[in-house]
Parts: structure tokens; C-alpha cells; sequence
């Protein structure tokens, strides 16, 4: 039985980098790059048309960063594997990484034999974090992972979302409720979208029957604080 070829999209805005990147996974024939992105909005735009089954993707890009593009991808191809190669190893640019849906990062000065290796981890759904980066930004993150999975929808808002929900299900308009939290109408409009966003409603009266469910119109609270 012949094995699957894995099509993948190199998003890297060096082209002396992705000519070399796409030399080295030639010599793999189960490997095929199908696209190649200068910059995060051409790597999404060939996600879109050609729905690859994996995105090798920088993170210092023009037009749109590495990050926005990994957001922007896992929306409209979630099946698409995304492997950071790149030269930032700081704690920070890891951790927005791999939240916002990366599935491996490596670092660029890593071997052929470990790019290959996380390539692998990634496809069997793995994930891979390169083996220079320090175990304790890969712990904290499994940590910080693990406890946001254990948390229900309405235990992921914040206390002024909180404050916000518990407002619109009593029936107060936008400009009512900017008014008494002296925030702007702009703001709350943020903040309603986003509380909605997290807790997957989509209507008014969808929020209200969350409300009266939970009990949160009786005095702003849940029990589950």
C-alpha cells in the first residue's frame, strides 16, 4: 500500500530560506510543497484554495505575522497541521505560538533530523516543541492549557464580561449599560461580542435563557464563582 502524500505550504518571507527549506523536504517522497507564502495573508489566501495538510510557518512576516496567520488558518481549515519554524526561543513568543493553535514549533537552527522528526510528532497529533527550548515554557503551557480545559464557558469570562452579560439579560441597551459602568458604547459593544464569542451565543434572548438557566439574573452571580 502506497503512503499518503502530505501536502504542505511553506509560509517564510525569505526566499533563499523556503528554497532551501523546500530542497530539504524533497528528499522526502512522502513530502510534497504544493504553495508558498512571502508573507501571513498569502499563507492564509492558500490554506483557503488548496486546504493543505500542513503550514510550515515563520513568525516575523510582513502584511500579517505568524500568529494572526495561525488564527486566521485554524478558522477556516482546522485540519490543517501548523509547524512554527522559526528564530524567536522567548517564552512569550512561544506561548502565543502555540495558543493561538501551532501544533509544533521548532527553531531554525534546529537539524534536518529534528525538523523531520516534528513534522512526524505533528501528523500523528503529537505536537512537538523543539528540543533547545526550555522544559519549563513547555510545562507551563501544558499547565495553563490543562486548567483552561477544565473550566466551564462562563468561568473563562471576565468580571466586567461578567457584569456586562448579567446587564443584558436584565434588558439593558448598550448606551444603559455605558452609561452606568461610565465606560464608552464602543466598549461595551467589544465586550458583549466577546462574551457571546466564548460562550457561544448568538442573540439577546439567547443570553437571557443562559441567564435564567444559571440563575445570574437573581442577583448578578453565579454559583459557580
Amino acid at each position: 500500500m502506497m503512503q499518503e502524500t502530505k501536502r504542505i505550504v511553506l509560509a517564510e518571507d525569505h526566499a533563499i530560506l523556503r528554497e532551501g527549506l523546500k530542497m530539504l523536504l524533497s528528499t522526502d517522497s512522502s513530502l510534497e510543497v504544493v504553495g508558498e507564502a512571502r508573507d501571513g495573508m498569502e499563507a492564509v489566501r492558500l490554506v483557503k484554495s488548496l486546504k493543505p495538510d500542513l503550514v510550515i510557518m515563520d513568525l516575523s512576516m510582513p502584511v500579517l505575522d505568524g500568529v494572526g496567520a495561525t488564527i486566521e488558518i485554524k478558522k477556516i481549515s482546522p485540519s490543517t497541521k501548523i509547524l512554527v519554524l522559526t528564530v524567536h526561543k522567548t517564552e512569550e513568543r512561544i506561548l502565543n505560538a502555540l495558543e493561538s493553535g501551532a501544533d509544533g514549533y521548532v527553531l531554525k537552527d534546529a537539524t534536518h533530523s529534528e525538523l523531520t522528526l516534528a513534522i512526524r510528532d505533528v501528523f500523528l497529533g503529537k505536537g512537538y516543541v523543539g528540543s533547545s527550548i526550555p522544559q519549563r515554557v513547555v510545562e507551563g503551557y501544558m499547565e495553563g492549557a490543562k486548567s483552561t480545559k477544565s473550566r466551564t464557558s462562563w468561568e473563562t469570562l471576565t468580571q466586567r464580561e461578567r457584569e456586562i452579560f448579567t446587564m443584558i439579560a436584565k434588558g439593558n441597551k448598550n448606551k444603559e449599560i455605558a452609561d452606568c459602568l461610565s465606560i464608552s458604547i464602543k466598549t461595551v459593544e467589544k465586550h458583549r461580542a466577546n462574551l457571546m464569542r466564548k460562550l457561544d451565543l448568538h442573540s439577546a434572548s439567547s443570553i437571557t435563557l443562559f441567564a435564567m438557566e444559571k440563575g445570574l439574573t437573581q442577583n448578578g452571580a453565579s454559583s459557580e464563582d
